[in-house]
């Protein structure tokens, strides 16, 4: 099997939003009136996230890992989501998750480590450790948008709980409460959320915890307030508002491992040779480009071979899927 590895997208750069403007024109829109046909601010971003006390990160250091793709708009990484606790519809979860408040929050650690616990967000959240990665989020649905991150080292913070010899996965919980993630009310998926890395993956360079995007707290639709990103795996394996971390000798039952078997597999890596049982996966539509435009082709790996190719070596990737 070949390895494909990144390169610069194709996305044409008059059809993305700098974020210089778009922090002008929201500062615009929290000026306009209300019957404006811009997008309203209230719309993007909740009230508790606009708070005057509220982080914002205005001049991250990026990490060298970063795609060279410009990221998509704003309003595109924010209203057109996955997020079924808010419901299945794409546009479901921007508006469904305005009245989400993400705070106080907090994460236990449990399992195969010396230093379990339940730790305070903000324990975790420390500016010197926070930067930019630009990183491509691949859906299985086959669409594609790259998205600047906010967050931290996946593996410095796991690396603070001190694994065991045991811990061979790491398995990651959604929170769990129907009144406040009212997508929870149907049974479309078992509830609480999970999913889970082999502990190598969650040790490697480029999995991150992003507690933002463009600078700005992550927006409740994006998984507030923190949330795993798992550049080269379908979207749906980048876990949204973790509650709980925990260190398992097993490989964890994930959630749709455990709806649709046969559909999704517990490793899921962006494999354009192995095609999901209802599409195939060998070129994806990129969001925020014209329609007449056409796909694209998919990347193994999504584009991350180098850094991550090593991990499968020896393994049959159409059967470990």
């Amino acid at each position: 099997m070949s390895i494909i590895i990144k390169k610069s997208s194709d996305i044409n750069s008059s059809e993305i939003t700098p974020k210089s403007v778009y922090l002008d024109r929201r500062r615009f829109m929290q000026q306009s009136l209300a019957g404006s046909l811009l997008f309203s601010a209230s719309t993007l971003l909740p009230a508790w996230a606009k708070s005057p006390d509220t982080p914002h990160w205005p001049d991250l250091p990026k990490n060298p890992l970063s795609a060279s793709d410009p990221p998509n708009s704003f309003e595109d990484i924010t209203t057109y989501n996955n997020f079924y606790e808010f419901g299945t519809g794409k546009k479901d979860p921007h508006k469904n998750a305005t009245a989400f408040n993400p705070r106080p929050w907090t994460i236990t650690v449990e399992g195969e480590c010396n230093k379990p616990g339940v730790f305070d967000l903000d324990d975790f959240i420390k500016p010197a450790t926070l930067e930019e990665r630009i990183y491509r989020l691949r859906c299985v649905e086959g669409w594609s948008m790259v998205i600047p991150w906010v967050g931290f080292s996946l593996a410095d913070m796991l690396k603070g709980f001190e694994p065991n010899s045991k811990a061979k996965y790491v398995e990651f919980t959604t929170l769990l409460d129907k009144s406040r993630m009212p997508g929870q009310q149907r049974r479309v998926l078992h509830w609480p959320y999970v999913e889970g890395l082999r502990i190598d993956e969650a040790m490697n360079e480029l999995p991150i915890m992003a507690v933002g995007l463009y600078g700005e707290l992550l927006p409740n639709q994006n998984g507030a307030p923190i949330r795993l990103v798992v550049p080269w795996k379908y979207g749906f394996k980048s876990i949204k508002s973790i509650v709980k971390i925990r260190f398992t000798e097993t490989m964890p039952e994930t959630t749709w491992n455990k709806t649709a078997p046969n559909e999704y597999g517990f490793y899921s890596n962006v494999n354009p040779e192995v095609d999901h049982p209802r599409w195939s996966q060998k070129k994806e539509r990129v969001i925020g480009r014209a329609f007449w435009e056409g796909k694209r082709e998919t990347q193994m790996f999504n584009g991350y071979g180098e850094q991550v190719a090593h991990l499968y070596r020896g393994m049959d990737l159409r059967k470990n899927f």
